[in-house]
């Protein structure tokens, strides 16, 4: 039988690799401050759910969770030092700083590629290309469409068109893979390809939405 999605677009950050926290939280470090990896993932968790809300109401994308996030995170840690908190958040927006890949990600990626064609789609600063490069996983990819070059980031409709067309894929035909409900979930059924959340965070438990922890739940999800 053949696949149902003959196509699948995956996102990065917190999907495919993660948060290198020692670069991104380097100004905190040095201050004394180290917030528990636990705490990060819950605060995570709750921000996504605050954030999708903000979203429903035409809040902008990734520039606003992250400001929403680290303005939580210096309030718990009693900080108001406004330019730390900017070179942290950029330190986060910095691509090459989401290189940690779980172990078996590559072989994984092969295996769902034997049934798929695997592409990309990231909000980005124009460099996802090469981190996937240095992380050895870009030959996983036919296409890899970056935010910071085809100026639209997710939800906007434009770049899944772009990346559909970068694969001659239709969207029926397609399945989005992404970690934020209302920028990645609904930005993908908008364009009209099927959608599944990576809640490593757990932040969409209990909502109801298709969901996967990992690439080997999803292998189970796509059969």
């Amino acid at each position: 039988m053949p696949p149902k999605h003959k196509y699948i677009f995956f996102d990065v950050g917190s999907t495919l690799l993660f948060a290198n926290r020692d670069r991104m939280l380097a100004p905190l470090h040095k201050r004394g401050f180290q917030p528990p990896e636990a705490r990060l993932r819950t605060l995570e968790a709750q921000i996504k759910n605050e954030f999708d809300a903000i979203m429903e109401h035409g809040g902008k994308p990734d520039h606003g969770f992250w400001n929403l996030f680290y303005k939580r995170l210096f309030h718990e840690l009693g900080l108001q030092d406004e330019v730390l908190r900017q070179q942290v958040i950029a330190n986060t927006r910095d691509s090459m700083n989401w290189n940690q890949m779980r172990p078996g990600t590559r072989e994984t990626l092969q295996q769902i590629g034997e049934n798929s064609r695997l592409a990309v789609i990231s909000n980005a600063d124009g460099r996802i290309a090469e981190l996937l490069g240095r992380c050895g996983i870009a030959d996983c990819f036919q296409t890899i469409t970056d935010s910071g070059i085809v100026g639209q980031e997710k939800p906007h409709p434009l770049i899944f068109q772009t990346a559909l067309a970068s694969m001659q894929a239709l969207p029926a035909e397609s399945l989005y893979v992404g970690d934020v409900y209302s920028v990645d979930y609904r930005g993908a059924k908008g364009a009209g390809m099927d959608a599944v959340l990576f809640d490593v965070c757990g932040a969409y438990r209990e909502k109801g939405l298709p969901r996967v922890e990992s690439l080997a739940e999803l292998v189970a999800v796509l059969g």
